[in-house]
């Protein structure tokens, strides 16, 4: 069964969980990151999953574009999408915030994948911005592994 993974990373923190999805999806799966590549057409796929990185509150806007401009074909799919976040106590209402309420409701997966603070791949701003808003001075990994193998598994069975 043919799949895509369709998504966007600032830091690299979602390119590891796009990574870790389509280990978990198996065969025949395809990664597409929107930052460097141009989406296939989606009728070569049965299974579709998007995903990005909330930074300030927001997705990408290419993310959100691209579920704008396919949300139809979108809605004809088994659909998984997901988003990559370090604000444990806000992380459902920024992927309510990321995606089309349509997509939503017709999901087959959702995932709260957690996130990262990567200090090296960040700007000054940045920076400042993390440890002043977050309070973190220091690299943080809180990507939940479980989240990608309960995503896959209900994707994918």
């Amino acid at each position: 069964m043919p799949k895509l993974i369709v998504y966007m990373s600032k830091h690299g923190t979602t390119r590891k969980v796009a990574q870790a999805l389509e280990a978990e999806m198996g065969g025949d799966t395809q990664v597409v990151d929107l930052q460097h590549d141009a989406p296939p057409d989606l009728d070569a796929y049965e299974i579709v999953v998007v995903g990005g990185s909330i930074h300030a509150g927001e997705i990408q806007p290419k993310v959100k574009r691209y579920c704008l401009e396919n949300e139809e074909k979108l809605l004809a799919k088994r659909l998984g999408l997901f988003i990559c976040f370090m604000d444990q106590n806000r992380g459902v209402e920024e992927f309510v915030n990321a995606f089309p309420e349509a997509l939503r409701l017709h999901a087959t997966a959702i995932g709260l994948m957690g996130g990262e603070f990567l200090f090296d791949q960040m700007n000054f701003f940045e920076r400042v911005i993390v440890r002043h808003v977050a309070g973190v001075k220091q690299d943080q990994h809180l990507i939940d592994d479980m989240a990608i193998h309960d995503f896959a598994q209900q994707l994918c069975n």
